[in-house]
């Protein structure tokens, strides 16, 4: 089906979504699923829940943000569990405005973007469903047509609390149209659409002097003010503003907190009450959910103030860190590419796992526990082993520094790095090196790095540096190991037939003279050594080999080159050292003979075809490695 056909296809969908009917069909609806009268509040989190959780022991990741936001688990966590739950339940923290609190690129933007279009998919749903009184321009909740003396029997019987009043507009049609029969008012299931201003808002403060309070509560329509006479009419005023538009669902507040003081405290009776003030009527129920954002400075300038105790009591502050894990970053930076013009552009591995070592570091506080180093810190972090440490050592390291995370490199002084990389050298592929220059040459630029802040991120990039350097050899051994896979199988199987003989005390025999042998104890502990198998652990190590072919055995498969993995990598590190006079010699020669050339060429299609580099960061990598090995 072509484009706009799918289009159509949607559209035909959606129109079997909507639904009217009087007040009396509505509650006949009720009877079947209560569900449809809940709160705001309630709704985002059974948004949430709808999406699916995923449960541990030490955590809940919630899947409605996944693909989205990374390593902010613990945060959203909070989030959760100590706001929307809670504000579902109508507990009382429903009655405060949310605020998210954290440095600047760090996801508050993004959580808030999520709600928004998660709502908006949500009221499409049979669960998120939400009914309104037609032709409202508040989207009126229609349980309010339910006077007051007939709530509590209400609930007694629909199991649904009813809060709120009837609003003036919806007052004087509800005696104008319909002859005060509320049975017969009309009501309509709506979706809500933040760009047809439909159960979300946004509001972002300008220029105090020039704006108007009416941004938030709607205004006086003096277009038909000579028709109704009154400014106190409801028919002559324009329900329109971001807090009436907001009702039913969720209203941003953006820069909440450079506000004017005379917007910040209509907020107050809004969230406290559940009520605003607008025009000559009385207060005018809505429901919403309020969420605002800020960062670290102007959220303490704010509470610093005397003036603005009584908003920071309405306030649940969150705060939203940096990511402090590895693999999570490197994910927001290939989030951010893929969403780029420069998503074309070859990026060799590890290239954005070393610009997340350097980043990652600049938010990490040194600890005073004991002995360890911000490095093995941040691979503790990321669930890496580290070793002296285990995973029993982290609440203590978290609950270090309850601020950890609020400051250092954000994510998009990464990627605008990488831009400038790209657009500057017209490259069509970066590697590591490029990176870490690159972000190297920023520092200067950067409008809130400090001397001192400097040298210490400097050393930060050495240290990424230092990394990279590891794991470019690797990347060559593992490719030169590839091309003389053969080698290392031979090498496997000599070595096991050495610790065989060695664990069952029998001799070896030589393949060509036929006469006995010992074990080849030098051979063993050449291998062992690659890996740090000492000489009292040697006996230990081989015995554990023996027992894992025996398991294979059992099960009837074969025990190879992949099946024990330290021991892969012993016979990978013993191949690579053997090679590494051919390692050498191959990736610095400027005049390469034809045999060395024909090696060169299949370590380059291993780095290609097995590890995801291109024809020019393979070539690259080889004479980094080259130049590091002749150091």
């Amino acid at each position: 089906m072509d484009i706009l056909g799918k289009v159509k296809a949607y559209r035909e969908k959606q129109e079997k979504l909507k639904w009217e009917g009087t007040l009396a069909d509505y509650l006949e609806l009720l009877k079947e699923r209560p569900y449809l009268a809940q709160s705001a509040h309630s709704r985002i989190y059974q948004m949430i829940q709808y999406h699916g959780i995923e449960e541990s022991e030490e955590l809940k990741k919630y899947n409605f943000f996944q693909d989205q936001i990374f390593g902010l688990e613990e945060a959203l966590e909070r989030l959760v569990e100590e706001y929307f739950h809670p504000a579902a339940k109508r507990l009382d923290v429903r009655k405060r405005i949310l605020l998210l609190m954290g440095p600047v690129s760090g996801g508050k933007s993004t959580i808030v973007t999520l709600l928004k279009r998660g709502l908006e998919t949500y009221t499409y749903t049979d669960e998120g469903a939400v009914y309104a009184i037609q032709g409202c321009p508040m989207h009126e909740d229609p349980l309010h047509l339910i006077p007051h003396e007939f709530r509590e029997e209400f609930e007694d019987k629909y199991g649904i609390r009813i809060e709120g009043h009837l609003s003036p507009l919806n007052t004087m049609r509800l005696e104008k149209e319909y002859g005060g029969k509320i049975e017969d008012v009309m009501i309509e299931r709506i979706f809500f659409s933040e760009d047809k201003r439909t159960g979300i808002g946004t509001f972002s403060p300008s220029d105090p002097k020039s704006q108007d309070i009416a941004d938030l509560t709607g205004s006086i329509d003096f277009s038909t003010l000579a028709e109704y006479g009154s400014e106190s009419d409801p028919r002559a005023y324009r329900f329109d503003g971001e807090l009436n538009k907001a009702n039913r669902g969720l209203m941003e507040f953006q820069e909440m907190l450079k506000s004017d003081e005379k917007f910040l405290w209509h907020l107050l009776s809004l969230a406290q009450e559940g009520n605003f003030k607008a025009g000559r009527f009385a207060l005018i129920s809505a429901d919403e959910l309020i969420v605002a954002h800020t960062n670290e400075s102007e959220y303490r300038s704010f509470i610093a103030n005397k003036k603005n105790e009584a908003l920071h009591s309405r306030m649940i502050v969150m705060p939203i860190p940096y990511n402090l894990k590895l693999s999570a970053e490197e994910k927001i930076y290939q989030k951010m590419i893929d969403e780029s013009d420069i998503s074309d552009v070859h990026i060799a591995p590890h290239t954005l796992y070393i610009a997340a070592i350097f980043t990652i570091l600049t938010r990490l506080k040194e600890s005073e526990q004991g002995n360890i180093s911000l490095l093995k810190k941040l691979y503790l972090y990321d669930g890496q082993t580290v070793e002296g440490f285990s995973d029993a050592d982290l609440p203590a390291l978290k609950r270090e520094f309850s601020n950890e995370g609020m400051d250092g490199i954000d994510p998009r002084y990464v990627i605008n790095r990488i831009s400038s990389t790209i657009i500057k050298k017209e490259m069509t592929a970066i590697n590591a090196l490029d990176v870490l220059r690159s972000l190297k040459d920023g520092l200067d630029a950067h409008p809130s790095i400090s001397k001192d802040q400097k040298e210490k991120y400097l050393n930060f990039i050495s240290i990424a540096r230092k990394q990279y350097d590891e794991l470019a050899k690797k990347e060559v051994q593992k490719a030169f190991v590839y091309s003389y896979e053969e080698s290392a199988k031979t090498l496997m199987d000599n070595y096991l037939d050495n610790v065989e003989a060695f664990c069952h005390q029998t001799k070896l025999q030589d393949p060509l003279t036929g006469e006995d042998m010992q074990p080849d104890e030098k051979l063993m502990r050449s291998i062992e050594e690659q890996i740090g198998i000492s000489e009292n652990a040697k006996k230990a190590f081989r015995e554990e080999i023996l027992i894992r072919i025996s398991a294979y055995a059992r099960k009837g498969k074969k025990f190879d080159y992949q099946s024990h993995e330290r021991l892969r990598e012993a016979i990978q590190k013993k191949l690579f050292a053997d090679l590494k006079d051919v390692v050498k010699i191959t990736t610095s020669s400027k005049t390469p003979d034809e045999q060395q050339l024909k090696k060169m060429n299949e370590v380059v299609a291993t780095l290609i075809d097995e590890y995801g580099y291109n024809s020019t960061s393979a070539n690259e990598l080889l004479r980094y490695v080259g130049s590091l090995l002749n150091r």
